[in-house]
């Protein structure tokens, strides 16, 4: 390719990601940010967490007030656990074993909204819908949660026992589990200041995953296109050097009995994932408008991007923020054994539910 046209394939994708994928997930991430303020405001995420919680200690073995952490970072990005964490009321429903699993369970669901939505919007050139695909996507990102976070209790209950504590209870908080609060004033004026508050955290998300999608993604996609059909580089946008696809062919006896990938090219959008959610999902976009992926990738796009959503770039500080970054090597290991679990999960579900279609 020579270090020139590298260069500038390098900064005329930049480019052409920023103008064309960008703005669409910071579009996208408006207004699934609004839609998810106005639920929020309005109780409804309220009655599904109270009517989830009682599943919560069964399927992760975590206190039933930790599915408001899965709304909340569903809703915007992994990090917005540590907000909960910061909060005394919320810990105190905790063990101080359960505590750390927070990193892992966040992590699952951050950013699910927009990729799930995202995913549903995409367009093929056969004209598939991915509609169910992107549902089926969740479900085994709820499977690789499950997966991550036991994993992790298995190790923390090791380290702290089971009767230790998060917080301790001065008895004059009130339940955030049957409780919620509300903003002041009248219904308009409720709805105009969640659409608004909403609308401005989708365009912090935007702007958040620039760097990620820009940086990563660019890479990423000279590392998976391959030469231009004219044999020569020109530095133009999404030349490449195809060396995921070959890395992808090497692996493929075990990546298409797991994953069912379409081409070998695919491994690449998992690959993303690790670092950034939003550079992931452009190159599924890319991938999917070109024809290279179908129904039964974009299920495991959906499930992997979700519950792996950049977790090597995040991890490292979540698990600080909650103060176990002791723990931070065993959280990473244990999220990358259910990032695994989610996209073999979606791909066999997808085949399943296709039998019967």
């Amino acid at each position: 390719m020579g270090l020139i046209n590298a260069i500038n394939t390098l900064l005329n994708t930049a480019y052409d990601l920023l103008m064309n994928t960008v703005f669409k997930i910071m579009a996208i991430a408006v207004i699934a940010g609004a839609v998810a303020s106005i639920l929020t405001e309005f109780g409804v995420i309220s009655l599904a967490n109270k009517l989830l919680s009682p599943l919560m200690k069964p399927l992760y073995g975590l206190p039933g007030a930790s599915v408001i952490s899965i709304f909340t970072t569903y809703l915007s990005d992994n990090p917005a656990v540590l907000t909960l964490a910061e909060d005394r009321r919320f810990r105190r429903y905790f063990k101080k074993y359960q505590l750390p699993a927070l990193t892992n369970i966040g992590t699952s669901f951050g950013m699910g909204l927009i990729v799930t939505i995202f995913m549903m919007g995409l367009t093929s050139p056969s004209g598939e819908n991915f509609i169910l695909a992107a549902i089926i996507g969740n479900i085994g990102a709820i499977i690789g949660s499950i997966v991550s976070v036991r994993l992790m209790l298995l190790h923390t209950k090791k380290v702290y026992g089971t009767e230790l504590e998060a917080e301790e209870s001065h008895g004059n908080e009130y339940d955030i589990v049957e409780y919620r609060e509300v903003r002041e004033g009248n219904i308009a004026e409720r709805i105009m200041d969640t659409i608004l508050e909403g609308g401005a955290s989708g365009v912090k998300v935007g702007f958040a995953i620039i760097p990620g999608v820009l940086i990563i993604c660019s890479i990423v996609m000279i590392l998976s296109n391959s030469v231009p059909e004219t044999g020569v580089y020109t530095g133009a946008a999404y030349e490449g050097v195809n060396f995921l696809p070959w890395i992808g062919e090497k692996i493929s006896f075990i990546t298409t009995p797991l994953f069912g990938f379409t081409s070998a090219a695919a491994i690449s959008v998992p690959i993303t994932a690790l670092g950034a959610a939003g550079a992931a999902i452009g190159i599924a976009s890319t991938m999917v408008s070109t024809g290279l992926a179908h129904g039964n990738d974009v299920a495991v796009f959906t499930a992997m991007c979700m519950c792996w959503s950049g977790y090597l770039s995040t991890h490292v500080a979540m698990m600080d923020g909650l103060n176990f970054r002791n723990l931070t090597g065993k959280a990473i290991f244990s999220h990358t054994i259910g990032g695994i679990c989610a996209g073999i999960a979606a791909n066999w579900i997808y085949k399943l539910v296709m039998v019967f279609m």
